[in-house]
Formats: structure tokens, C-alpha cells, sequence
């Protein structure tokens, strides 16, 4: 459903568990697998089509610029710099005030599988920092912080250098909160001046001018079809020690009770 432009997965989910959705004339029901090109997919009636080809778009988003829908309708959507027809799932997120890469597709598939964090895929930004933050609070950064009283996973922190406006660090991320950077940044005392995300997983920005965008080329795309098949990574579970097990055999039950004899004492 989702690759067939309905929307998000959690409103194609909340449309299957209103019972608008059958396939091959059976109501579904989440969990269930379709192919859109063998199976009889219907939402309302109406039979979905997949899309006759994969769209793939990088885009170079500037800041004031908003990454998904605007409420308001005020302010310019970076769907709106990508003058392709059709519906484009934004891939990565940024804040109004952030800039850099962003991915554009309609396979929302392979979407879920760059955005959810327990596929762990890697996000690079360039950020300037107020001030010069010591490699001790770095070290904080890099070993994770509460937000919102969850703890934030590792991150890769490197410094590259400085320039007028502060500190000019690397940051790579395996999960992606709201404002992370931002908060934690300010959180340490060193709130942040720009930021520039580099890279996607395996896709870079590059020297793709700010508000440009481009179809990212066959190789880069056959590397995307490779994360199709991933797999959510899961945390390992410490398995206790088992417990001894108790003998209740006959023979233990007689053991347990059997007490030493008496000695008797000797006659004078």
C-alpha cells in the first residue's frame, strides 16, 4: 500500500485495521504479505497498481526550507523543489533550519527501511559548534545522553577543525530524535551554528549545489536495492543461568531424611 502512494505505513496500517483492504477477495489484516504484481490488492474497492518504476531523488534541502507538509502552508516544502510528479516519500528528515542531503522515493519500502532505527543506518552531518568542546565532552556525546528520559545511542564525534563561528566536528548517527543534535549540542554548552548533513547511508551528498537536486545514478541505486533485503537489528538478550535442578528422585527423598545412627554409649 505504501509503495503504492497511499501514504505512510502507520496510515496504510490504520487503514487495513478499519477493514477497507482486502486481497484476493479476503479482508486482510496486519501481517499479511501481498505482491502487487500477482495478488488482487483492494482498498475501497479499488485495486492498487504498482508503480511502473522506482523513483529515486537526492536533494540538497536549504535552511527555511520545511522537509514534509506544512500546516500552515507559509513556509516552501522540499517536495516542492523536485518538479517530478507523483507521490515522493522524504527520506530524513530536517529541521527548518538545518540544511543538506534529503532522499525523495516512492518505494516506501525501502524508505522505512533508511529512516527506522533498528536498521541502524548510518546519518553524517558537519556541524559548527559555539565555542571549543573538550574531547572529555565529546567523550559524553560519543558515549550517549538522556533525551526525554530515554538514553541516546553511541555516536561517532569527530573534530575536523575551527572557524569563525566555533568548532567545526563531525557527527554520525545510528538513530535520528527530533532535534537530537541540536539538544544535545546545547545540552553540553556548545549549541550549534549550522548544520549540514553529508550523507545517507551509502549515498553522499557530494558537491550538490544548495537547492539543486539530482536522480541518483545506477550504481548508487543498485546499492539501495542491497538494504532491501536487510534485516532490523535486535538486541541480545543476556540469558540468566538456569538453576540446578532439584533431585526428587525416590533415592533423594530418602537421602534428605536419612539421618546417621546414634552411637550407643560403651558399657563401663
Amino acid at each position: 500500500m505504501a509503495q503504492a502512494g497511499l501514504g505512510s505505513r502507520r496510515s496504510c496500517e490504520a487503514i487495513i485495521e478499519q477493514g477497507r483492504v482486502t486481497i484476493n477477495g479476503h479482508r486482510a489484516s496486519l501481517g499479511m504479505r501481498a505482491d502487487l504484481t500477482v495478488d488482487d490488492v483492494r482498498v475501497d474497492g479499488e485495486r492498487l497498481r504498482a508503480p511502473e518504476a522506482w523513483v529515486y531523488v537526492a536533494l540538497n534541502k536549504p535552511r527555511g526550507v520545511i522537509s514534509d507538509e506544512d500546516v500552515s502552508g507559509r513556509l516552501a516544502r522540499a517536495r516542492d523543489m523536485i518538479p517530478l510528479e507523483g507521490h515522493l516519500y522524504p527520506v530524513g528528515r530536517l529541521d527548518l533550519m538545518s540544511e543538506g542531503l534529503m532522499l525523495f522515493t516512492n518505494d516506501g519500502d525501502l524508505a522505512h527501511k533508511l529512516t527506522h532505527p533498528s536498521f541502524e543506518h548510518t546519518k553524517t552531518y558537519r556541524v559548527i559548534v559555539e565555542g571549543s568542546p573538550t574531547e572529555k565532552t565529546l567523550d559524553v556525546w560519543r558515549r550517549g545522553m538522556s533525551l526525554d528520559g530515554k538514553p541516546t545511542g553511541r555516536a561517532d564525534i569527530a573534530r575536523i577543525g575551527k572557524t569563525r563561528e566555533g568548532a567545526l566536528i563531525e557527527v554520525t548517527l545510528r538513530e535520528g530524535r527530533k532535534r537530537q543534535i541540536r539538544r544535545i549540542a546545547a545540552a553540553l554548552g556548545h549549541p550549534v551554528v549550522s548544520l549540514l548533513r553529508v550523507k545517507i547511508g551509502p549515498i553522499e551528498l557530494g558537491d550538490l549545489p544548495s537547492g539543486a537536486w539530482r536522480r541518483l545514478t545506477p550504481e548508487e541505486t543498485e546499492t539501495l536495492q542491497v538494504l532491501r533485503s536487510a534485516r532490523p537489528r535486535r538486541l541480545k538478550r543476556v540469558q540468566a543461568k538456569p538453576k540446578p535442578k532439584q533431585d526428587t528422585s525416590q533415592g533423594a527423598s530418602r537421602r534428605q531424611t536419612v539421618r546417621s545412627p546414634r552411637r550407643r554409649p560403651r558399657r563401663p
